[in-house]
């Protein structure tokens, strides 16, 4: 018995499961839930506790809430890229997730006992490592698993953890420091940390699979059990984008530039796509409107209308319920491309934000056009995301397929290809939004007011709605046979 416990030639339990598509996206989607969930908890905890554990004075407590939250996003910027190069060397995923996991657990731990300003900045700093981990790996093990046709709507579902953690956090954070205080909050956390871990354990790579699938069918590629099936969406896919390239002679077709870009790091070649920079900006664009939420809006609602942590907790769920459509959006950009979706996603939020200003005083017409707007703003940026996440493997195949065109052989850009360093710089990204956003509408609203604030962040909305037109799913001015065609056009 203890002997087949260790023979590594027995397929574990459970292999067909564990290694699905869908086991993989759920995996997923809860790391990014958790680690999300861990980063807005504290929203509208963090001014009472800084207060009363930290000895913050009441004039100082805007600033620093902007710093606690801009210093996650440090976190990302520095590690993201790490994380990326990392990870396509070894070309493993399991295993930084684990690692990632433990550094949010540290950080849930520092933030719990924290009494001071500088253990409350080491605790955030940690949460945005585990952050880098979390949306690098986990986006590039998924980029590896799903058919490329479908990946909008899996990616739905991603957003969806993502954005439920946005949300939910401060909700459930005001809800428990209200009636359970500060270690109420973290105990949810840890239940949430307890969770996560058990499907990052019991998660098994596809990749990792297939010596099992081999033993099982004696050494060929038959179908043995325990073998992953392989759905008509992969297969269709596979026809499209694996079939032979013209064989031309490389000295005939490969240019002196296209030498020299074949030798560069995968990062350059990446950022030398305008479709990759345009879903980047649009990345940063995203994260800033939503994290800016977070470092005004307690305290705004506390000014106005007299609400505390309870109130300003539960008026997150406004933004959340709309993010409930994310897998919907990922399966119509699917079919139909990104472009509209984005492009409408950031329009539509321009004028909303700019409407937050009418908002000035308490009364309870206010309070409906406040809840009116967040939720008009949920449905906004509901449309962007799923789309914009799925652009950044988009690009990577385009690029892949642009140098199999040119060399007549299947290329990837990395050992193990590129999806961890292109999900890394849409890491950084986000980061940056994450950054920018608390200390944009912090820092604003603080100088000048909810009326300025709102009207900036309309402008950046509707600034970046112009990339998203232009160049995802491909530049506007190539006309190509279909929507799966054109996304594979560097």
């Amino acid at each position: 018995m203890i002997a087949r416990i260790f023979d590594r030639s027995q397929a574990p339990w459970g292999l067909k499961y564990r290694t699905s598509n869908w086991f993989i996206v759920l995996t997923v989607s809860c790391a990014v839930f958790t680690d999300i969930f861990l980063y807005g908890v504290i929203v509208p905890v963090i001014p009472f506790a800084l207060q009363e554990r930290a000895n913050v004075g009441e004039d100082r407590v805007q600033y620093w809430v902007s710093v606690l939250l801009a210093v996650y996003g440090v976190g990302l910027v520095v590690f993201s890229p790490i994380c990326g190069w990392f990870s396509d060397r070894i070309s493993a995923r399991r295993w930084p997730l684990l690692l990632g996991l433990i550094a949010l657990l540290g950080a849930t731990v520092m933030l719990n006992v924290a009494t001071s300003i500088p253990v409350f900045i080491v605790g955030r700093l940690l949460q945005g490592i585990s952050a880098a981990v979390v949306w690098v790996v986990g986006l590039a093990l998924l980029a590896d698993t799903v058919p490329r046709k479908s990946l909008g709507q899996y990616i739905g579902y991603v957003s969806l953890g993502m954005t439920l953690g946005f949300m939910l956090g401060p909700l459930l954070g005001g809800v428990l420091f209200k009636k359970a205080g500060y270690n109420g909050v973290w105990a949810l956390c840890y239940a949430f940390i307890g969770l996560d871990f058990v499907f990052r354990i019991v998660l098994i790579e596809k990749k990792d699979a297939k010596k099992w699938d081999i033993a099982a069918a004696g050494g060929s590629d038959s179908h043995g059990d325990g073998q992953t099936e392989r759905s008509p969406e992969a297969e269709a896919e596979e026809e499209i984008y694996d079939q032979p390239a013209v064989q031309t002679d490389p000295s005939q077709t490969q240019t002196r530039l296209q030498k020299l870009t074949s030798r560069l790091p995968p990062v350059i070649t990446l950022l030398a796509s305008r479709r990759l920079l345009a879903a980047l900006f649009a990345s940063i664009t995203q994260a800033s409107l939503i994290a800016s939420f977070d470092s005004v809006l307690p305290l705004f609602v506390n000014e106005t209308f007299g609400w505390e942590s309870l109130q300003s907790g539960i008026l997150y769920l406004t933004i959340v319920i709309p993010t409930l459509a994310s897998p919907l959006v990922g399966y119509f950009s699917d079919r139909y491309g990104g472009r509209l979706f984005s492009f409408a996603g950031f329009l539509l939020a321009c004028p909303i934000f700019v409407l937050l200003r009418l908002v000035d005083h308490n009364s309870l017409s206010q309070k409906v056009l406040l809840v009116a707007l967040l939720v008009l703003i949920g449905c906004a940026l509901t449309l962007c995301f799923p789309p914009i996440m799925a652009e950044i493997t988009h690009v990577v195949i385009a690029k892949e397929e642009s140098s199999r065109k040119s060399t007549g052989r299947v290329t990837t850009l990395a050992k193990g290809g590129a999806y961890a360093q292109a999900y890394a710089l849409f890491n950084v990204a986000f980061a940056l939004g994450t950054l920018v956003g608390p200390l944009w509408g912090g820092l604003i609203k603080q100088r000048y007011g909810w009326n300025t604030m709102s009207w900036t962040l309309g402008l950046l909305s509707g600034v970046t709605a112009v990339p998203c037109l232009i160049w995802v799913d491909g530049s506007l001015r190539r006309t190509d046979r279909g929507v799966f065609s054109r996304r594979y056009q560097s």
